[in-house]
């Protein structure tokens, strides 16, 4: 409605679109408007003030049907929607409500987001589960935007941390692993039975000796080791087998705490699979053909990316002096592999996976492919630190979510009393995980975060159970207004419409908007905090606009609150969250 006109506009006076079309953006203020345009930019071009632009579009742009106002404010072109016409939007279904759960391919965008690819040497903590929680929340984000979305797990069966997971279990007996780790907390009675839990002493048990044992034991143990790696590195099957038969059960635990968080994946792909069916033999070949490709001293291929344009560290090294291959070898030959699988490829990595990111993109270029989309985030810290599997200094998933699950638990059986046991397990854990997956998805990717149990386990405003509780509020409103009459749905004058009913509207017609840029900058922060702001606008709306009323259902106010309730519950599934209906 807008930008065509502000295209005709613009152009008649010589301001091309691609100028402008980016600036036009959902205004910080909502009293001032709904989007907004600034006009700095055009002030060179037309020789005018900022503020006079404003003031000459404000004064001249028709308003239409779906204009309240169009004004001007300090250099800034402000347009507030009609309420009518939104109201309109959404009682003649303009407005997509989508589905998280389902693949519809509506976009015609096939998807393949890669993400957590932890190691599978031990259970997953908070700073490991930021990855997995924001994968997840993307690839629902996608699937609710209409995308055909494949979730991927890279499953590095073949490094040196499985290495040495296979090497501990096989050479040390657990009254060896206990006596190492003497000093450490014993493990929680808890998880004597999950398999991630047990067999993490064993790796920390081998680091704390490849880190402190005599010099000649330490040299043993590292040769004994690296033969280990060498072997799978050259597709040993006897060797990647016995890493396997070490990783497996790890890897499962794994993934039966990220279950609970509702996270799941639709394919794993083993890092070895390239090497053994001779596909990174192949490409090695290749990139030794290539005019940048070189060989160091030691016989090792390296490519000098320098000559590419990349900065620092310019050499890119894929393949070792006596031929195997590296990690961001094998890292190549995977993403060739996945642009085979889809024609959009999402990675979540951490901000230390910066540099190899675009090694291997420049490389793929090279090979006359595309680069990824990399989603890279900061690290989640306690306060006295990075967390480490090997130092052992870690908030475990598992041990978090109990906790939220029994604060969740008291919670509710102080509000509801009436509800029996498996009522409350029930709301605390989708409450309780709600929690934990909220506190992550809503900060920006790229800041860092302290770790603090009290906000990880926050109830109140800002917090994913605010959001659960308008959805339920919102049912219960339904359930109600079923066993009533209705009146005919008759939209009420802009001037007799309250604020509340008023900004919910607004917030209801921008929601797919949102969910558009969240899912094209991979940014899932943003449609976390509208679906904050849109459980607010609820609230305001329940205040200012009974549905029911002495028996009388009001037709419109219905219509509004079910579309309302429809978005909240396809936007919970879209973070991860249950939409339960009652709390």
């Amino acid at each position: 409605m807008i930008s065509p006109q502000l295209e005709q506009m613009l152009s008649a006076k010589g301001v091309e679109k691609a100028t402008w079309e980016a600036l036009l953006q959902p205004s910080r203020e909502s009293s001032q408007g709904d989007l907004t345009l600034p006009c700095f930019p055009f002030a060179s071009i037309l020789k005018m003030a900022p503020q006079a632009i404003a003031d000459e579009f404000a004064e001249s742009f028709p308003l239409g049907d779906a204009l309240l106002s169009v004004s001007s404010v300090n250099g800034y072109l402000n347009f507030k929607a009609n309420p009518e016409w939104l109201a309109d939007a959404i009682l003649s279904n303009k407005i997509a409500v989508g589905s998280a759960l389902v693949n519809t391919g509506s976009t015609g965008e096939k998807v393949l987001i890669e993400h957590t690819s932890a190691n599978p040497n031990g259970p997953f903590h908070v700073g490991r589960a930021r990855n997995a929680i924001l994968g997840d929340t993307l690839v629902r984000l996608h699937r609710l935007h209409g995308d055909d979305v494949r979730a991927e797990y890279y499953v590095d069966d073949m490094g040196k941390q499985v290495g040495v997971l296979a090497w501990a279990l096989e050479h040390l007996s657990e009254e060896e692993v206990n006596e190492l780790l003497a000093e450490r907390e014993p493990p929680s009675e808890r998880w004597l039975d999950k398999a991630d839990h047990q067999r993490v002493r064993w790796y920390q048990a081998a680091q704390i000796l490849r880190k402190d044992a005599d010099d000649e034991k330490k040299e043993r143990i590292e040769r004994e080791i690296g033969k280990l790696v060498h072997a799978s590195e050259h597709g040993d099957v006897g060797v990647l087998q016995a890493f396997e038969s070490a990783y497996t059960p790890v890897l499962e635990g794994m993934l039966a705490t990220l279950a609970r968080l509702g996270i799941s994946y639709d394919t794993f792909t083993k890092e070895s699979t390239f090497v053994v069916d001779g596909t990174v033999a192949q490409l090695m070949q290749r990139l030794d053909a290539l005019e940048i490709a070189g060989t160091a001293e030691n016989g090792a291929g390296y490519l000098d990316l320098g000559q590419r344009g990349l900065k620092g560290k310019t050499e890119f090294f894929y393949r070792r002096g006596d031929g195997s291959s590296l990690y961001a070898t094998r890292d190549v030959a995977y993403h060739m592999w996945k642009w085979g699988e889809s024609n959009r490829l999402v990675n979540v990595l951490g901000e230390d996976h910066k540099l190899q990111a675009k090694q291997v993109g420049l490389t793929l270029e090279e090979l006359e492919q595309q680069r990824p989309e990399v989603l890279f985030y900061s690290f989640i810290k306690l306060p006295e630190g990075k967390m480490s599997t090997r130092q052992g200094n870690v908030v475990f998933m598992d041990d978090l979510l109990e906790e939220a699950h029994a604060q969740a638990s008291a919670v509710v059986r102080e509000l509801r009393p009436e509800y029996d046991d498996e009522k409350v397990a029930a709301i605390a854990e989708a409450v309780g995980t709600a929690a934990v997956r909220f506190n992550i998805i809503k900060v920006s990717p790229e800041k860092g975060f302290i770790f603090r149990w009290e906000e990880a386990l926050a109830f109140e405003a800002g917090s994913a159970p605010f959001i659960m509780y308008a959805h339920t509020r919102a049912c219960s409103i339904a359930k109600r207004a079923r066993s009533h009459s209705a009146s005919n749905i008759d939209c009420p004058s802009a001037e007799s419409m309250p604020d509340g009913l008023v900004d919910l509207l607004r917030l209801m017609c921008t929601h797919n908007d949102v969910l558009a840029r969240s899912v094209k900058e991979q940014k899932a922060h943003l449609f976390a905090l509208h679906m904050l702001e849109l459980a607010n606008a609820y609230n305001g709306f329940y205040r200012d606009c009974p549905v029911v009323r002495d028996g009388q259902v009001d037709g419109f106010a219905f219509a509004i609150s079910e579309m309302a309730r429809r978005l909240m519950r396809s936007g919970l599934e879209g973070l991860g969250i249950t939409p339960i209906e009652e709390m």
